[in-house]
């Protein structure tokens, strides 16, 4: 491009550059944008939000899951699970299975995937072999250990048989030993997707950093800690993200090893697994859905939080420098 230079009272003067004109989103460009996303918002409002309504809507009745609800109770059906210690207890028990999960599968994820990143023999076996649990359905797992863990299943009777009788217990039932058999079940089973995880981060940072560190004398572990897991920061967070979530909604393996009732003895029960039992078991829907209103306003809240609080300084470019 050609700079023009006009004079000005004798000095030379350039003009600034000129702007390109914005052109406006065309009618072709805008049908290509709802032929794109129209499906998929189609999709998410049919079954993601007009469900919540719905179940928002039958919160306010007692009503029995058929016909056209017409007992409407107001707030009655929120005031009761606010004063019912049940869903107290059940969201106690929500609150330790986060904290827990966070606590032992985060380290035990990350030591894996440190391990399984160097080169080793039988290293794709090993990752196939921790990732197995994760790919097998919560029913199978859950019948599986509700089997093992029984007072007369195979955990006890391999310590009898190798001489740790003493160490048999009532795994499943005893209100004290219930919720970290629950723990080390979830742990076994979705630490393999916590590593496949880290690995997947691993693999974007350039192995240079590690390389220069090591020749300034940093050790292996000095090069893990001060590179690969600040690096790794934003999986991490990730991750955490999708255990909390996770942990609020857990119900599956929870109903099918411990059941309906045995859930709340054994200290295991959740807000899901209370849902379930005072809802749809009850025969009382209006208030099944009063409780996974709940259940979503929680889940929402703490998502929200999070996503405010911790996952900003990534969507934000925080490792780039970029806001």
């Amino acid at each position: 491009m050609t700079v023009t230079r006009l004079r000005h009272g004798g000095g030379v003067q350039t003009p600034p550059p000129v702007r390109p004109r914005r052109r406006g989103i065309g009618w072709a460009q805008r049908l290509e944008i709802v032929a794109l996303s129209g499906p998929a918002i189609l999709v998410f409002v049919s079954f993601v939000i007009f469900p919540v309504l719905m179940a928002a809507y039958y919160g306010f009745y007692k009503w029995k899951g058929y016909g056209v609800p017409t007992n409407f109770v107001g707030l009655d059906n929120y005031k009761t699970i606010l004063q019912d210690t049940a869903f107290h207890e059940a969201l106690w028990h929500n609150a330790e299975i986060l904290v827990l999960s966070l606590v032992l599968q985060g380290p035990v994820a990350i030591g894996l995937a440190l391990l399984l990143n160097r080169r080793m023999r039988g290293q794709s076996a090993i990752r196939v072999l921790i990732f197995v649990p994760y790919v097998i359905s919560e029913v199978i797992t859950g019948t599986a250990w509700a089997l093992i863990l029984q007072t007369n299943g195979a955990g006890n009777d391999i310590l009898s048989s190798i001489g740790l009788g003493a160490l048999t217990e009532d795994w499943l039932a005893d209100p004290k030993l219930a919720i970290w058999s629950l723990m080390f079940i979830l742990t076994w089973k979705y630490v393999g997707f916590a590593v496949i995880l880290f690995l997947a981060g691993m693999q974007n940072i350039p192995d240079e950093l590690a390389e220069a560190a090591a020749v300034d004398g940093a050790s292996f572990w000095q090069i893990q800690r001060h590179i690969t897991l600040p690096l790794l920061g934003p999986t991490i967070r990730i991750w955490a993200f999708l255990s909390i979530i996770g942990s609020l909604q857990l119900f599956d393996l929870v109903y099918i090893i411990w059941g309906q009732y045995v859930a709340s003895t054994a200290g295991t029960s959740t807000m899901a697994t209370y849902m379930v039992v005072e809802g749809r078991n009850a025969a009382n829907y209006g208030y099944g859905n009063a409780v996974a209103v709940v259940l979503f306003v929680i889940s929402m809240v703490i998502a929200l939080i999070y996503q405010r609080f911790v996952l900003r300084r990534d969507t934000e470019g925080a490792l780039t420098g970029g806001r």
